[in-house]
C-alpha cells in the first residue's frame, strides 16, 4: 500500500493512529480486567458457599448424626442459586450431590444436568486428594463454569467437596462489554479522524495560501512578499521565505544593474573601434601618419576593452566559486614596495607623489600576485582622485595578529551618500571622468570591487576608513599568523 502524498491526509492518519492504538490497548486492558474481576467474584462466591456448607455440616454433626448422613442432610438443606455441590468419599464414592436452589435455566433437562454432574465427578475422581484447593474452568453442556474443589477432613477421613457455578452471567456481561467496545472504538476513531482532518486542514490553510501566493511571484513582481501570520512556526516560515525573496530581489537587481553597466562600459570602446575603422576606410587613400593615428586610437580602445573583459571574467568566476588562490609564504612589505614602484610612472604623469611613510616586516601566507593587484587598484584609485602636486601615502602597521595597510590620498573626498556604494561594481563617484586616461585598471568602476574580493580571499577585510575633503583613506587588514597551510587552496579568486 502506497503512503499518501498529501500532508493533510498523512496528519489525519497519524492523528487517528496515535489516538486509536492507545484506545484499543485501553479497551483490551479494561476487558481483561473486567473478565478477571467477574471470574474472581465467582470464585469468591463458590468459596464462601462451601465455607457456609462446612459450618452447617459441623452443626449437623453436633446434633448427633453420622458423618455421611450429616453430609446428605446438609446438602439437602443448604442450597445456593445455580451452585452444584458434590461430595466424594475417600474411595471415590459419591456421598452427596445437590443442584441449585432455583434452576435458572428452565430449558435445561435433568438428563443434561446429570450428564454434567457425572463428567464433573469423573474429573474429580481422577484428581489426587492431597493437592489442596483447586480452581478450574469446567466446560458444561450449558457453557463454561467455574469449579472449586477442596479437601474436607472429617473424623480423620479426607473427603472431597466441590462446587460448580456457571459463568453465564459473567459471559453475558463480557459480551455486552465487547459489543460496547466494538461500537464505541470505531466511532471514536472516526471522530478522531474527522477532527484530525479538520485540524490539519485548518493548520495547513496558511501554508496553502502561501504556496498559491509564492506560485504567482516571478521575476517581474519580486517585490511581493508572503503574509506573516499564523502560529510561531508559520511566522518563522514566512519570515524565512520573505528573507529569501529579499535576497533574490537584490540578486536580480544586481544582475540587471551589472548587465546594464557592463553593456554601457563595453559599448564605448567598441564604438570607438567601429567609428575609427569606418572613418579610416571612408577614404581610399590616407597618409601613413593618419593610419597610425587611427590604429593607435583603436589599440587604446581595444586595451581598455580587454581590461574590462578580464575584470568581468575574474568577477564572474569568483561569483561561481571556480577560482583559486595560490597560497605561499610571502613578505607583505615586499609586495607593497613593488606596487609603489610600479605606479610611480603613472603618478608622475599626474604630478602626484607616492611615498611609503611606514613599513614593517609582515610575513604571512598569501598570493603575492593577487595582493599586488589589490594594492595597485587602491593606488591607482588614489592617484586618479588626487590633485596635482599632492601626495598618496602608504602605511603599514601591526595590530595584534593582524597587519594593516592603508592608502591615503589628498583628493576632494567621497560624498557621504556615495560612501556605502564605493565597493559596488561599475560605481564611480565622478561619472563624468574621462575613460581614456592612463590607468592600471579598466576605469570601469571594478577596481575596488576586485580589491575587496582579493582581501576576502585572504581571510581579510578592505574598508573605507575615512573620507572627507583633503583626506580619503582605504585600509585592508590581513591575518599575520597563517590561518591556512601553504599547500591549501581557497576556491575564491584566481591567479591573475
Amino acid at each position: 500500500m502506497r503512503w499518501p502524498s498529501s500532508l493533510r491526509v498523512r496528519l489525519t492518519l497519524w492523528h487517528s493512529v496515535l489516538l486509536g492504538v492507545p484506545l484499543v490497548l485501553f479497551a483490551v486492558v479494561c476487558y481483561v480486567a473486567f473478565s478477571r474481576a467477574l471470574i474472581g467474584g465467582t470464585d469468591r462466591f463458590i468459596a464462601e458457599a462451601l465455607s457456609a456448607f462446612t459450618r452447617e455440616l459441623s452443626a449437623e454433626r453436633r446434633a448427633g448424626l453420622p458423618t455421611e448422613q450429616a453430609m446428605i442432610t446438609t446438602v439437602r438443606e443448604v442450597r445456593f442459586r445455580e451452585l452444584h455441590i458434590v461430595i466424594l468419599a475417600p474411595d471415590g464414592r459419591v456421598v452427596a450431590i445437590a443442584g441449585p436452589q432455583d434452576t435458572a435455566g428452565a430449558n435445561r433437562t435433568e438428563a443434561a444436568e446429570a450428564a454434567d454432574d457425572q463428567r464433573l465427578i469423573d474429573t474429580l475422581r481422577a484428581t489426587p486428594r492431597d493437592t489442596g484447593v483447586r480452581i478450574s474452568t469446567f466446560e458444561a453442556s450449558s457453557g463454561a463454569a467455574r469449579v472449586r474443589a477442596e479437601p474436607l477432613v472429617v473424623d480423620g477421613r479426607t473427603y472431597l467437596i466441590a462446587g460448580r457455578y456457571p459463568l453465564r452471567e459473567a459471559e453475558q456481561t463480557m459480551d455486552g462489554i465487547r459489543q460496547m467496545f466494538a461500537l464505541a472504538i470505531p466511532l471514536l476513531i472516526l471522530a478522531a479522524a474527522t477532527s484530525g482532518y479538520f485540524l490539519a486542514r485548518r493548520s495547513l490553510a496558511p501554508v496553502a495560501s502561501m504556496a498559491e501566493q509564492a506560485a504567482e511571484i516571478s521575476a517581474t513582481n519580486l517585490h511581493e512578499r508572503m503574509p506573516v501570520s499564523g502560529g510561531d512556526e508559520l511566522v518563522r516560515l514566512a519570515t524565512v521565505i520573505n528573507a529569501l525573496l529579499d535576497r533574490l530581489e537584490q540578486s536580480f537587481e544586481q544582475q540587471r544593474r551589472f548587465m546594464a553597466d557592463a553593456s554601457h562600459e563595453l559599448r564605448t570602446p567598441t564604438s570607438i573601434v567601429r567609428t575609427e575603422a569606418d572613418v579610416t576606410l571612408s577614404r581610399a587613400h590616407r597618409e601613413e601618419s593618419e593610419y597610425r593615428e587611427s590604429v593607435g586610437i583603436m589599440q587604446d580602445a581595444a586595451r581598455r576593452l580587454t581590461r574590462i573583459v578580464d575584470d568581468l571574467f575574474l568577477l564572474a568566476r569568483s561569483d561561481a566559486g571556480h577560482l583559486v588562490v595560490h597560497l605561499a609564504p610571502i613578505h607583505l612589505e615586499d609586495v607593497v614596495d613593488d606596487a609603489i614602484r610600479g605606479v610611480r610612472p603613472l603618478a608622475a604623469q599626474s604630478a602626484v607623489h607616492v611615498e611609503l611613510a611606514e613599513a614593517i616586516e609582515a610575513p604571512l601566507v598569501g598570493d603575492a600576485d593577487l595582493l599586488g593587484r589589490l594594492l595597485l587598484n587602491l593606488l591607482d584609485n588614489a592617484i586618479k582622485h588626487s590633485p596635482p602636486e599632492s601626495t598618496v601615502t602608504v602605511r603599514m602597521a601591526a595590530r595584534g595578529e593582524w597587519v594593516d595597510v592603508s592608502v591615503t590620498d589628498q583628493g576632494v573626498g567621497i560624498p557621504p551618500e556615495a560612501q556605502p556604494r564605493v565597493f559596488d561594481r561599475f560605481f564611480r563617484v565622478d561619472a563624468s571622468r574621462t575613460r581614456e586616461e592612463t590607468s592600471h585598471t579598466s576605469g570601469a568602476g571594478l577596481g575596488l570591487a576586485i580589491a575587496r574580493r582579493i582581501a576576502e580571499a585572504h581571510r581579510g577585510v578592505l574598508e573605507l576608513e575615512a573620507s572627507r575633503p583633503g583626506r580619503t583613506e582605504f585600509r585592508f587588514s590581513l591575518p599575520a599568523a597563517p590561518a591556512l597551510s601553504p599547500t591549501q587552496r581557497s576556491p575564491i579568486l584566481p591567479r591573475s
